[in-house]
């Protein structure tokens, strides 16, 4: 008997990550709203940057899955219940690991939304694997430099004294930030563009298209504030 489902395993994933990050941090009580507010959307971005890989790597397995779903679904305007579905699903812990046999169909579900993601020559599908390849590592150091005190490391000559200074830690998360916000608003204008919505109810569109994508819109904003005022105060004084 499978023990988690597909959101358990998300809000697992979440719950667990942002907790390991704030235990890095010299002083627990003293997290702000800004840095909660962060380390959860980094280890979401993180989260999906590991399905974007699987969505690169499985798009032969999720085209066809897509056509089984589309052919069940699809004719009774019923993909709400494919969603509610995939989100329930059990996951046995032999595949929670599994790209292929348990989150590919992340993709060929949301492609009943938007069926460029089961078109590899879609941009899409593009953005959001190159997306998945390249912001797994500036998440992570957009964590740690909201966690630990990088002070320690200004005077050393090691490595660390580099990656978390904060002309690269600014550079490279606002960069990172920017790259997610502009491929967002990219992405829901051309699903707009094409009407992708029509023959979807406005509540479905806007819960499995409109709130998720957001997500990479506005706390992007809150990462672009954060990584111009590392640039300019020359500290991480903004978590603080």
């Amino acid at each position: 008997m499978a023990l988690l489902n597909v959101a358990s395993a998300i809000a697992i994933f979440l719950l667990a990550s942002t907790y390991a990050f704030l235990s890095l941090l010299p002083s627990p009580t003293s997290v702000t709203l800004l840095t909660l507010s962060l380390l959860f959307f980094n280890n979401l971005n993180i989260f999906i940057a590991m399905c974007e890989i699987v969505l690169g790597l499985n798009i032969l397995t999720i085209k066809e899955d897509y056509k089984r779903l589309h052919a069940k679904y699809a004719p009774g305007n019923n993909e709400w219940s494919a969603c509610v579905k995939f989100l329930t699903m059990p996951i046995p812990l032999s595949q929670l690991c599994s790209g292929k046999h348990t989150w590919s169909k992340m993709w060929s579900t949301y492609s009943l939304y938007d069926p460029s993601y089961q078109n590899h020559e879609s941009f899409g599908f593009f953005i959001d694997f190159g997306n998945g390849l390249s912001t797994i590592p500036p998440s992570i150091l957009m964590n740690l430099a909201m966690v630990l005190d990088t002070t320690r490391y200004a005077d050393s000559n090691s490595w660390s004294s580099t990656v978390l200074s904060p002309l690269f830690v600014g550079c490279v998360g606002l960069a990172m930030y920017w790259q997610v916000m502009y491929g967002t608003i990219i992405y829901v204008l051309s699903f707009m563009f094409n009407r992708r919505y029509e023959g979807k109810s406005t509540l479905e569109v806007s819960l499995f298209v409109g709130i998720s994508n957001s997500l990479w819109f506005f706390f992007p904003i809150a990462g672009i504030y954060s990584c111009v005022c590392i640039l300019r105060d020359g500290n991480m004084s903004v978590f603080r």
